[in-house]
């Protein structure tokens, strides 16, 4: 496995960051996951528009995108294989302990995993704790997730591959690593970016190739969906087959249906919409 570090290419044995690195010690970092099929990255332009706004955000300087590409493409050529995770990292760099951040600039890290196409459709539980749509972090990709894996890992303890979250004023907002959408009355809804959720890629790319309507939506509107599914980098549209103890149809009902196939024919067009 060749991992690219700061520069160039590594074996995943010398690929090694600071234990200072202030992505480590308190989480000041920012990363994208993309989907690679057969050595091409999708919609990696999106994707890298979206590292510069987390790093605005964060007041990190701005990814330099021609490295970045470099480095995806080198990543991709070092490492064959028929559906990846493609990983970039971007964190504060070398710091030190503590929130102020260091002056030796940022870490750079693109990493790729294998993965394998994800089921047609999944389950989902809520979870207690919400999303802060009025707090420092939120729309950013941060390298702060360990909220998601607390909450990823209940989800799991029930059977379900993702956790949803409701936001401080008891709307929907998104999943640990998914945005979520619902049909009522034939329509696709999902909660707008007001709510605390992610601009996610796939959730970005579904409104515009479905006609999906932002709107928000109470936590409670889960129990009543006709048809709910999750989309994310690796899930694309996924339907949900069980919401908590609530279950749908084994099969995407006739919107999702629509949505997977429309979604599978637009991205398989064109690699970078």
């Amino acid at each position: 496995m060749k991992i690219w570090l700061d520069g160039g290419l590594r074996d995943i044995e010398s690929a090694r960051v600071s234990v200072l690195d202030h992505g480590l010690t308190v989480g000041d970092g920012i990363f994208e996951t993309v989907k690679a099929a057969d050595g091409e990255p999708f919609a990696l332009t999106r994707h890298l528009n979206r590292l510069s706004r987390s790093a605005r955000g964060l007041g990190l300087p701005d990814p330099d995108h021609d490295e970045v590409r470099r480095a995806c493409a080198a990543v991709l050529e070092a490492n064959p294989m028929p559906l990846g995770r493609l990983r970039i990292t971007y964190t504060g760099g070398h710091g030190p302990l503590g929130s102020d951040r260091g002056d030796q600039g940022p870490t750079l890290v693109v990493a790729l995993g294998e993965t394998t196409r994800r089921p047609d459709s999944t389950a989902v539980v809520t979870v207690p704790w919400t999303r802060n749509e009025r707090g420092a972090l939120t729309g950013l990709k941060t390298t702060s997730y360990a909220e998601n894996v607390v909450a990823l890992a209940r989800a799991h303890q029930h059977g379900a591959s993702e956790a949803l979250f409701g936001n401080t004023v008891g709307q929907l907002c998104e999943g640990t690593g998914s945005n979520v959408f619902v049909v009522l009355d034939g329509e696709i809804h999902t909660p707008p970016l007001a709510s605390g959720c992610l601009a996610g890629i796939t959730r970005e790319l579904a409104i515009e190739w479905t006609g999906a309507r932002e709107t928000d939506l109470p936590l409670d509107v889960l129990q009543r969906a006709e048809e709910v599914f999750l989309t994310s980098t690796l899930r694309d549209v996924q339907a949900v087959h069980r919401v908590d103890d609530r279950e749908l149809p084994g099969t995407a009902g006739p919107v999702t249906a629509k949505a997977m196939r429309v979604f599978d024919e637009r991205s398989g067009h064109d690699l970078d919409p």
